[in-house]
């Protein structure tokens, strides 16, 4: 099994980017490495540029995002941590499958128009091809398993078909080029809320750095940022069909769930009629208790920029040796002549 995912640089990074990816990507990574598979982990700052940005924040979000990282237990020993830009056969080999894609195929990627919406002729080509670049990302690698969401899985369906016709037009039947990627559904990942808003999703664009926890926080903050948050005047019910309706309740439920490795359920039996006064402490202590080693750890990675930049200069030449033989094997399959 050899399993490559990547994940766009962004920074202020909080606990619904823990929750929601990052934890998965350690399971991976150990349960990977255990059965003898491998796992590559990118930071994606080609594709960061097919929208605006400012190039100063790009750097500074890609070294950040690695110390995140690492600090929540990617261990870049055992599993391949590296950013695109360093590996310029993730450009080659899109460039390459740009022959491959269809224009049919691209205008039907649904993200492509949510983000270009009603201006299209505006959006940049890179937004268009974003996600042949995607395919190669996972092609290069000859990845057998990538893990999608719902919102990744047409693009998945894409890379396998660029490989499929690419192997149908270039190959023989008995020795296809490419290796067509099979999804790999992680475990479900836990949908953080803002703690000022149970409808909205935690994020770093919301004004308010009371909505979330940031990997940052310290011990009194996130205490302190817990027991502000938003909730309604009922005691906690004895089961989840009680929570329906009650969108900050839940939402603290399912962090205290997640955080303690629980269901929902559990963690209902443990304080069912109990009101916010005595969980959000509770939940404030958990919170403090897991998150500590990880603050500890990225507070100071992320200050080291020698320490960030070695282990992407590593993580990206053992990518590219790993890259170069299927480059090279496209480069000759399309007839390409080099010396």
């Amino acid at each position: 099994m050899r399993i490559v995912s990547g994940i766009q640089p962004t920074g202020n990074l909080h606990l619904g980017n823990y929750l929601g990816a990052i934890r998965n990507w350690v399971r991976m990574q150990d349960e990977a490495t255990a059965s003898g598979g491998q796992c590559l982990y990118f930071l994606a700052d080609l594709h960061a540029i097919s929208m605006p940005h400012v190039p100063a924040d790009l750097g500074a979000n890609t070294r950040e995002m690695v110390a995140a990282l690492v600090a929540c237990g990617v261990d870049p020993e055992r599993s391949i941590l590296f950013n695109q830009a360093q590996v310029p056969q993730h450009a080659e080999l899109q460039w390459l499958l740009n022959g491959t894609a269809r224009m049919g195929w691209l205008n039907r990627m649904t993200q492509w128009k949510d983000k270009a919406g009603k201006n299209r002729e505006g959006a940049s080509v890179a937004l268009f091809t974003y996600p042949v670049l995607q395919a190669a990302d996972v092609l290069l690698y000859q990845a057998t398993h990538v893990p999608v969401g719902d919102d990744q899985k047409q693009h998945l369906e894409l890379a396998r078909d660029i490989a499929q016709k690419f192997n149908n037009d270039f190959c023989s039947e008995e020795a296809p080029l490419f290796t067509l990627p099979e999804p790999f559904i992680p475990p479900e990942a836990a949908r953080i809320m803002s703690l000022r808003d149970g409808s909205a999703k935690m994020s770093k664009s919301d004004p308010s750095d009371m909505s979330r926890i940031n990997l940052t926080d310290d011990a009194d903050t996130i205490m302190q940022k817990v027991k502000k948050a938003k909730t309604d005047p009922e005691p906690l019910p004895s089961d989840k069909v009680g929570l329906e309706g009650r969108p900050e309740a839940k939402n603290l439920v399912s962090i205290y769930a997640a955080m303690s490795g629980s269901t929902v359920d559990a963690v209902l039996g443990e304080f069912g009629g109990e009101g916010f006064g005595k969980f959000k402490p509770a939940l404030g202590e958990l919170l403090t208790q897991k998150l500590a080693p990880i603050n500890a750890r990225f507070v100071g990675l992320r200050q080291d920029q020698t320490a960030l930049d070695a282990i992407l200069r590593k993580g990206a030449e053992k990518a590219r040796a790993l890259a170069m033989p299927t480059l090279d094997a496209t480069y000759q399959a399309l007839g390409l002549v080099r010396g």
